[in-house]
């Protein structure tokens, strides 16, 4: 080979490694790092709170740095966040990114137009009457998946014990799946009870499955996960892409038309079926890969143990009153119309907003305020500072079904059971700081709860 080619496939290398990637006029301070490629990826999975506070102070509020081949913009100042989401797709465009990094976590590689698809199947489906029709196909799963083995009230049955976290990240997870992905037919097992008894040990598995890669998804999305949890990772993508494939979802019945009208545009496009299958993970982890550990938030709020919250309680235990005096029958199924008429959520949205700020030292953001002025202040920036859909261009196109999912759980945990936790005295527990970046946040440690049913 020579020299003169050498040298070429030298400089291609190092360019492909973003050696030569410079800050230009106009743009950000740019911070590399001292590793080609990987830049500060090690450091910001580490500690990621601590790296994003060190390059605050050495370049200010605006930087970009360089993380596993990518390079992120972070804008730590919230006062400018109002102004910067409202630039156009052109300054503002999600979907290179996206593309690369589904191909990177899911093996799926995007087509031309799957953005635009998605938006309008999601317009379609998840919203108005195709919203009502997700909203009731949701209530009869979370109902199927609460209620089969907490007896009754009249059985005298003890307290069951679990923990809030995994207990509501479970329920919703799996409810949701069904919801989209569809249930096994009655007639296939026999009779209905035998149909939702597999439905339920299914989407267990296929829970306790998705956790496992959920775990490992920031160390695949930045490229370094280590060679045994990179083998993990390979056999749990080929085990979702069977277990939502395009032959196991003909054969459901109750397939949403959101999941369905997707697998039809892939087929008309002339879309390999093992792509298929690939984007239907995709579908999975994007629909409810933050739906379930976001639960945890409300069900920690309104467990009536918790100092805190025992105003908030009050309220909503007299709301639920006022509601059976009203509708007495407590197994019929909830319309979307009730559903919409919890006229507590947004103060609730807010106490678990504020919950997370004070878990995130929220301190940090007004240091060297006058004592006097800090509570303003604070209150202020948490108008800014939490966006759970993301803004502008990047508006998650499924936040009208992901709201509902949420507030029909915490509906029927409140209608259903009596709850508690076991230790009256509980401290909120701290976030992990390692999924910064990736979806909703979720506690370094689980919280013990008891229940059972209230009637």
């Amino acid at each position: 080979m020579s020299p003169l080619i050498c040298l070429v496939a030298l400089l291609g290398g190092l360019y492909v490694l973003g050696v030569f990637r410079k800050q230009r006029p106009g743009e950000p301070p740019l911070d590399k790092g001292l590793i080609p490629w990987l830049g500060h990826v090690l450091e910001f999975r580490r500690d990621t709170f601590k790296f994003l506070e060190r390059m605050r102070q050495k370049h200010g509020d605006v930087f970009t740095v360089q993380l596993g081949g990518f390079y992120f913009t972070f804008l730590q100042d919230p006062f400018s966040f109002g102004a910067f989401v409202k630039e156009s797709r052109e300054k503002l465009d999600f979907n290179s990114f996206a593309e690369q990094l589904v191909y990177r976590v899911f093996g799926y590689k995007a087509v031309e137009n799957d953005h635009h698809v998605l938006h309008n199947a999601s317009n379609k489906h998840l919203k108005g009457e195709g919203l009502e029709v997700m909203t009731q196909a949701m209530m009869s799963n979370l109902q199927n998946l609460m209620l089969h083995s907490v007896g009754s009230a009249t059985d005298q049955s003890p307290w069951k014990e679990d923990g809030l976290f995994m207990y509501s990240y479970n329920i919703v997870f799996r409810a949701g799946f069904l919801a989209l992905f569809g249930n096994v037919p009655h007639k296939s097992e026999g009779g209905e009870e035998k149909a939702k008894e597999k439905d339920r040990t299914h989407s267990e598995t296929l829970f306790y499955e998705f956790r496992k890669y959920d775990q490992l998804f920031p160390n695949l999305a930045y490229g370094v996960l280590p060679p045994k949890q990179k083998w993990e990772a390979d056999r749990l993508q080929s085990y979702f892409w069977d277990a939502v494939s395009v032959q196991n979802m003909k054969a459901k019945d109750n397939i949403s038309r959101w999941v369905w009208d997707m697998q039809q545009a892939k087929e008309e496009v002339g879309m390999d079926e093992s792509m298929i299958n690939k984007y239907m993970f995709v579908l999975l982890w994007a629909s409810q890969g933050n739906t379930g550990p976001s639960s945890f938030g409300p069900s920690l709020l309104l467990s009536p143990r918790l100092p805190q919250t025992y105003a908030a309680h009050f309220q909503i235990n007299s709301w639920l009153l006022r509601f059976w005096s009203q509708e007495p029958h407590p197994g019929q199924k909830q319309t979307l119309e009730v559903i919409s008429s919890l006229f507590w959520w947004g103060s609730l949205t807010r106490r678990c907003q504020k919950m997370c700020l004070s878990v995130w030292n929220i301190s940090k953001l007004s240091k060297g305020a006058n004592s006097s002025h800090s509570r303003p202040q604070i209150e202020l920036k948490i108008c800014y500072y939490n966006m759970p859909w993301g803004a502008g261009v990047s508006m998650c196109p499924g936040r009208f079904f992901a709201t509902n999912e949420l507030k029909q759980f915490v509906f029927l945990m409140l209608v259903y059971f009596e709850f508690e936790l076991k230790n009256p005295n509980e401290e909120i527990p701290e976030i992990d700081f390692r999924r910064w970046g990736f979806g909703s946040m979720q506690p370094i440690r689980d919280v013990q709860f008891r229940y059972r049913l209230r009637f």
